[in-house]
């Protein structure tokens, strides 16, 4: 980037002016604490942040008088002046600043650049804008606690973060999107609809889940098992915690120690709980001598793994401790890998398309610095990758570099109703754990062969997934895997003996559906099961009693014609088993 300069493009003036804010934040806070220590303040996606060290904690009810200040300082149009210093003079300029005498000890330049606006001075690459006038349209957003450079051992700063946009226009736009997350939210909605629970009792990071949310798990993982079977899937099932030589023999202890949980001693042997459910499927396979007609082995599992994640940031189900993965390893000889590779990628977007997310992105990953592997294997397994994607016809990035240390990947990432992309399906190769425990096959010619073993998770993180649905949805989900399909209201306690009769007639039929007879009025009802999203209310009374019709409305309020029983339970029961994700039968 460039310093000052009006040719830059539209990106870089952004950027220039979220850092420049993030600079007029500081001397804001500064004014209101003379004494403040100051840490670093990047821009980030949308805005900026900046990280202090300040006498007492911030509340939010602090951020409308470091708003007003800031107005101010833009309004006053200061200059912001760039200047070289040497380190000896910079370690005067920041003589009472411990965290910026930290950084410029650690700089290798003997000159450093800082930046002074108004009051404030602050040691800085830039670039900035010309003047504080320049800056546009800001809010402060939230606090939240940092520790000094990422790391627990560090002090505890608080930081500020805020948004930033070239227009009004755009910045209020954006805060409606903040709002509709914010309706969105699976955590608010999660406890709503009593859905799951994270109690503090048992740790942060693990899901408790009530019994809506487990009837919305178990109705997808049986379609799930269901696909999987019809796709010549086998399911296999493996423990929780295996002897530390497992983890030593897979490279886990080696490569993946700091994700592991600390070892639990049983017989005065260190065992310890699974990061990842591989290893396991691989100690079956490895069970018995393989043959090459029995290849390829499709083997997949709802495997609970445990990955240590910092406290800090945990994030409802979308980042947590211990998550279910939708596991699956093929192994395969070499001359299959085209083929498998190829009903992997369509098999994936078959079950994501399901779903109905509007949109994802492809991405392939290739080899990292620190790869394991021969080259050779690496370009020929990223070629089947970069086949396979332009054979379906997809739109994809490359990621350079992306891939894990044991082999490249194919990545599938949704963007939800937000706009926002999150990881789901990955397809990864592994030559590292063919080799460790020394995989083989008896080939057509009589002698042992090396398999061919793809990773691949489809919704990844079941967690996950369930918040993305919870979002998507905002809550009410389609009525395949609603939790309650159906809600019956009987106008009156005259009509619950009816209600009843539909209640046992839809049961019948495998529909989820319940009966509310509370004292509470028929439209308090009705209000109610809006509320919980309920997908349908059959409203009974007098007349369906006697005509044996039920009265349907949908959660959206919009009233049906009555219909017979018959022709509800026949629509509904279509709607379920074709997956739709509409409301009208």
């Amino acid at each position: 980037m460039r310093d000052n300069m009006d040719d830059i493009d539209k990106d870089e003036k952004l950027e220039m002016m979220r850092h420049s804010t993030a600079h007029v934040m500081a001397e804001a806070v500064q004014s209101m604490f003379p004494d403040a220590k100051f840490g670093i303040g990047p821009t980030i996606e949308d805005g900026f942040y900046y990280d202090f060290g300040l006498p007492r904690s911030l509340t939010p009810e602090d951020l409308p008088g470091i708003e007003a200040k800031m107005k101010e300082i833009v309004k006053a149009n200061l200059p912001f002046i760039k200047e070289m210093v040497t380190k000896d003079e910079a370690r005067k300029l920041f003589a009472k600043q411990p965290y910026k005498l930290e950084l410029i000890e650690e700089l290798r330049e003997e000159q450093v650049t800082i930046y002074k606006q108004g009051n404030f001075t602050d040691m800085c690459r830039g670039p900035h804008v010309k003047y504080t006038g320049s800056i546009k349209a800001f809010k402060l957003m939230s606090i939240a606690g940092a520790y000094w450079r990422g790391s627990e051992k560090n002090t505890m700063l608080q930081r500020i973060y805020g948004i930033a946009f070239s227009t009004q226009k755009e910045l209020d736009e954006y805060l409606a999107k903040i709002e509709e997350a914010k309706r969105r939210d699976h955590r608010k909605l999660g406890k709503d609809l009593d859905l799951f629970l994270i109690p503090e009792e048992i740790g942060g990071g693990l899901v408790v889940y009530t019994p809506k949310g487990g009837r919305i798990r178990t109705t997808i993982e049986d379609f799930w098992r269901k696909e999987h079977f019809a796709n010549g899937y086998e399911i296999l099932y493996t423990p929780h915690i295996g002897l530390s030589k497992l983890w030593e023999t897979s490279g886990h202890l080696g490569f993946y120690r700091e994700n592991m949980y600390s070892p639990m001693s049983i017989d005065e042997q260190d065992y310890y709980i699974k990061p990842m459910n591989c290893p396991f499927h691989i100690l079956a396979y490895k069970s018995r001598i393989r043959s090459y007609r029995e290849l390829p082995l499709r083997w997949a599992e709802l495997g609970t793994v445990y990955r240590y994640e910092m406290s800090g940031v945990l994030s409802g189900l979308l980042r947590v401790r211990g998550f279910t993965q939708d596991d699956a390893h093929i192994f395969c000889t070499p001359e299959q890998m085209s083929s498998e590779l190829s009903e992997v990628l369509r098999f994936s977007l078959h079950m994501l398309d399901t779903f109905g997310f509007p949109k994802y992105k492809v991405y392939l990953s290739t080899r990292p610095h620190d790869a394991v592997g021969e080259p050779q294997r690496w370009e020929d397994a990223q070629t089947e990758l970069r086949r396979v994607i332009d054979e379906s016809k997809l739109d994809y990035k490359v990621d350079e570099g992306g891939g894990a240390f044991y082999g490249p990947k194919i990545d599938i990432k949704i963007e939800d109703a937000l706009g926002r992309e999150w990881q789901t399906t990955t397809i990864q190769f592994d030559f590292n754990l063919p080799e460790r425990f020394d995989m083989t096959y008896m080939g057509a010619d009589g002698k042992e062969h090396r398999p061919y073993m793809i990773h691949r998770a489809l919704f990844g993180a079941w967690e996950r997934f369930f918040g993305l649905l919870i979002e998507q949805c905002a809550g009410a989900f389609p009525v395949w895997y609603a939790p309650v399909q159906a809600t019956i209201i009987p106008i009156s306690d005259q009509h619950l003996n009816y209600a009843r009769k539909v209640e046992a007639e839809l049961k019948a039929a495998g529909i989820r559906v319940e009966v509310n007879d509370s004292n509470e009025r028929m439209n308090q009802k009705v209000r109610e099961a809006q509320l919980q999203k309920i997908p349908y209310m059959l409203v009974v009374g007098e007349k369906e009693s006697a005509n044996n019709t039920v009265a349907v409305r949908l959660r959206s309020g919009e009233q049906l014609p009555v219909m017979s029983l018959e022709e509800f339970k026949a629509k509904i029961k279509q709607m379920i088993d074709n997956r739709v994700n509409e409301l009208k039968p």
